[in-house]
């Protein structure tokens, strides 16, 4: 039966580095870098930040659930601004570093590094990985040169353009967004702030590391799998002028 109502979106990688930065952060997360073991005292962070978080205070009080009734949310409510939750993700030791801030960028990053970097192991840490997407706040070879000048044994490590799942700390921020963010009823900044860092120590005391299903023979199928639309898109081009691309099925056998 068709469902014209529902849809599913997509988005084609086009990073011509892709298998490249691609398998250097799954081999970070198998502790290997260049082929080689990471040592004991090398540590591997994942970071991101997850951008406005409204608090959002409702007309009426939420009413919890009860036997047969689920919890009801009032749909009105009044706005109390939005902040930025910026974190760091221990990758191998499920630890989770992270700190409120108004707005992204720069500077708020550099103090979440500021914040990791300063306190043990990874202050006396022979290197430390920095696992990042292209966002603005850490895009690029100016973002690694700012983080190494800052913190000598610090390396920064780009996921592929358009990959940013492959960033762990992306697990953890859905996480986030079941248990502490949704259903949003804060009366204020600061009540989002505090749900926040309470849910961050009680996530420590007991986490454990994701055990990640996208390994690098997933990665070869999905090269394999652009390939091939790679290769319909020559047969299958719209008319010049249009800048749309087309979405070709995979070929069934």
């Amino acid at each position: 039966m068709l469902k014209p109502w529902q849809h599913a979106s997509w988005i084609f990688i086009r990073d011509p580095d892709l298998a490249a930065k691609a398998a250097r952060v799954l081999g970070l997360y198998q502790r290997i870098w260049d082929g080689r073991p990471l040592a004991g005292n090398e540590y591997v962070i994942s970071s991101d930040e997850k951008t406005s978080i409204q608090a959002r205070c409702r007309c009426h009080p939420t009413l919890p659930p009860g036997t047969a009734r689920m919890m009801r949310v009032n749909h009105d409510h009044d706005r109390g601004g939005a902040l930025a939750y910026l974190a760091a993700y221990d990758v191998h030791q499920a630890r989770v570093f992270g700190r409120c801030s108004p707005k992204t960028g720069i500077i708020p990053f550099m103090d979440l590094v500021e914040q990791v970097m300063t306190q043990e192991p990874y202050a006396s840490a022979r290197r430390l990985f920095w696992v990042v997407d292209n966002g603005s706040s850490h895009r690029g070879k100016a973002a690694a040169d700012r983080l190494t000048a800052r913190f000598p044994n610090a390396v920064m490590v780009h996921t592929p353009v358009h990959a940013s799942w492959l960033n762990q700390v992306e697990i953890f921020f859905s996480i986030v967004q079941r248990k502490v963010v949704t259903p949003n009823d804060f009366t204020g900044l600061d009540q989002v702030e505090d749900r926040l860092i309470a849910f961050e120590c009680r996530y420590n005391e007991t986490a454990r590391p994701f055990r990640r299903k996208f390994t690098p023979a997933d990665l070869e199928d999905l090269l394999a799998r652009i390939e091939r639309h790679e290769q319909k898109e020559r047969h299958f081009q719209q008319p010049t002028g249009c800048d749309h691309q087309l979405a070709v099925l995979p070929a069934t056998t």
